[in-house]
């Protein structure tokens, strides 16, 4: 169906490429937000949960839920903050680290998959559009 809602058409949009990441890292056991939290930990050291949240502008309930199930994996481990003990912060496990390394290629042939799809003309007009936003 569609629809003349821009927010609807964009958010059918990001379901579909979603999907596409989704499908690559199922033999990980991981999904593309687990994948970018995952990421953005590695690039951190270790970050709180506020900034993790504040760095992929998510809820800390949303942060809290993904982090709970990466832990549960053993691929994050939970730590009170070295400024504040009140203040939950995150860390890539080893099993973490080299999940990442082993699902980059799934990442690699994902990105293709929509480079292909869309080409080169497309994909810049699409990020163009996106930093407008």
């Amino acid at each position: 169906m569609d629809t003349p809602c821009h927010c609807a058409r964009l958010r059918r949009a990001t379901r579909r490429i979603s999907a596409i990441y989704d499908e690559g890292f199922a033999p990980f056991g991981i999904n593309v937000a687990q994948y970018s939290l995952l990421r953005s930990v590695r690039d951190k050291g270790e970050v709180s949960m506020t900034e993790l949240g504040r760095m992929l502008e998510l809820d800390r309930s949303t942060v809290g839920r993904n982090v709970r199930v990466l832990s549960k994996h053993g691929l994050v481990e939970m730590r009170r903050g070295k400024d504040d003990q009140r203040e939950a912060c995150i860390a890539l496990t080893p099993q973490g680290t080299e999940l990442l390394k082993t699902a980059a290629e799934a990442w690699r042939r994902s990105q293709k998959t929509i480079e292909d799809r869309l080409g080169k003309d497309r994909l810049e007009q699409l990020r163009d559009l996106l930093a407008a936003l």
